[in-house]
């Protein structure tokens, strides 16, 4: 079977690439060339202008849809565009299933422009009839993970953390391993198309427990003071002094932490059983690698 990854050089798209490959012929795509290994032949193509997308879906059966455009400002326009041209080549390639990565939380009137725009992305990927197989996943814990670096910035730097209120806010981090093997399961899986799952991780917490939990594997304590006044936008500076995350994809983000991000099913739990890595083990990992 053929397989076309779109955003195989992310941080999630790395890991999947492996596990594809030793099951299907993989086509992974980048904005710049690449050399061919591991079993995966790259292409370039550019999902925001739709250049080379269709060259890109040749032949291909399951398309992955793993890109968004946080940083850019005009960001929830460029994830509709870019949605809608993988949609309607998806189509026209005759492919079977689209397997797309969002995220958990986003349902409430007032959701974030992240949230939102994740959500928006899985309907244009299903506007041209190709089933769309969406994994709805909170924070990714691992290596490069956006989201993992800005909390494991803040305790690296931060003896004291003055935090607006959304520390409070629970979630269901899962690994990076656990999301791509997931990830990698719904393949071709037919109970797994036109289906949308809940991802979540073995542990719920609030994100100021996680910053806790960090913090002790890296034998720290740092003493954290949440105040009800700090703003998604001076988060996001105050984000980008003390981590290595830019605040044009640091404000998004942040103003996503104050929606509960928490699996409310677990679905796929049942229809791709395995042990799910313990969110302290995976965040050991993320911080040796």
């Amino acid at each position: 079977m053929r397989v076309t990854v779109f955003g195989g050089t992310g941080v999630v798209g790395r890991a999947l690439l492996p596990l594809l490959a030793d099951e299907h012929d993989v086509v992974a795509v980048s904005r710049g060339r690449r050399d061919a290994g591991e079993g995966v032949r790259w292409v370039v193509a550019d999902v925001a202008s739709g250049a080379g997308v269709a060259d890109a879906l040749e032949g291909a059966d399951v398309v992955y849809y793993l890109v968004h455009s946080l940083g850019a400002r005009d960001f929830e326009r460029q994830d509709r565009e870019a949605a809608r041209n993988v949609s309607r080549e998806a189509a026209r390639a005759g492919a079977v299933q689209i397997v797309y990565l969002g995220g958990l939380g986003g349902e409430e009137h007032d959701a974030s422009a992240h949230l939102r725009s994740r959500r928006e992305t899985g309907q244009r990927l299903a506007s041209d009839g190709v089933p769309v197989t969406t994994l709805r996943a909170a924070m990714v814990i691992g290596k490069g993970s956006a989201a993992f670096e800005t909390i494991l910035g803040l305790v690296k730097r931060l003896p004291v953390m003055i935090t607006p209120s959304w520390v409070s806010t629970p979630t269901q981090p899962i690994a990076l391993d656990d999301i791509a093997r997931y990830l990698a399961g719904v393949a071709a899986n037919d109970a797994a198309s036109g289906e949308t799952f809940d991802a979540g991780g073995p542990e719920v917490m609030t994100y100021r427990q996680m910053i806790e939990r960090i913090a002790a594997l890296l034998g720290r304590r740092p003493r954290i003071i949440e105040v009800p006044v700090l703003t998604p936008a001076l988060s996001a500076l105050w984000l980008e002094l003390v981590t290595p995350v830019n605040a044009s994809v640091a404000r998004p983000l942040v103003d996503g932490l104050r929606s509960p991000t928490v699996a409310r099913e677990e679905r796929l739990r049942k229809l791709l059983p395995f042990q799910l890595t313990p969110f302290d083990e995976a965040a050991r990992q993320g911080i040796e690698d």
